[in-house]
């Protein structure tokens, strides 16, 4: 595992974890999302295997029973799992492996892959900003927008378990300054293998 670099996103929902997630790819070569299972429907735009594994409740459970998952968690009343197969490749192939989960799922992949792994947390500029963005995205259905509202500020207390936190106040802003801790990651990643090798050597 410890041939490749793995970060890990969270935020409370709505501050922008993946649209963050989904820039950051565009951006940095050789860097894979980890695409997780998820009980939950599909949202305007998101496609099976893109954005999710969108499978059955019965089918996540005989998974998680197998021992299929990295993490899982239950959020919302949907479960969410991030599948080792799709990991372990990656991190084989010296790739980038970016999570897109929830401060339960980044404790549970801490503690599993504890070489070259960092985590980001995202925290919106503030709680009315925040009520904007949930209201506008679960437009159709404004009390479980208010139901993730709610349970924001509980999300919110486990930035201390984060490597790194980002204020998400400008989106190009915010990005800007994640890709840039992220090549230093990088480039820190492959000093020490460098070091590594010399070591052998003596």
């Amino acid at each position: 595992m410890s041939n490749g670099l793995s970060i890990i996103i969270s935020s409370p929902s709505g501050a922008g974890k993946t649209t963050i997630t989904k820039k950051i790819l565009k951006k940095i070569k050789r860097s894979y999302l980890s695409i997780s299972c998820t009980t939950r429907k599909p949202r305007d735009g998101e496609k099976n295997g893109v954005d999710y594994f969108f499978v059955s409740k019965k089918k996540f459970i005989n998974l998680k029973k197998n021992n299929k998952f990295l993490e899982y968690a239950k959020v919302y009343d949907n479960f969410y799992g991030t599948l080792k197969s799709q990991v372990f490749k990656k991190m084989n192939d010296n790739s980038i492996v970016l999570f897109d989960v929830d401060w339960q799922g980044a404790k549970s992949i801490k503690k599993q892959i504890n070489r070259n792994c960092y985590s980001f947390f995202l925290l919106p500029p503030s709680r009315k900003i925040l009520k904007e963005r949930l209201l506008k995205r679960h437009y159709n259905d404004p009390l479980n927008a208010l139901k993730r509202f709610s349970s924001a500020k509980k999300d919110i207390a486990h930035w201390v378990e984060y490597d790194f936190v980002f204020i998400n106040d400008n989106l190009n802003e915010c990005l800007k300054a994640i890709l840039k801790k992220i090549k230093i990651l990088i480039e820190e990643k492959k000093r020490m293998l460098s070091v590594n090798k010399k070591i052998k050597k003596l």
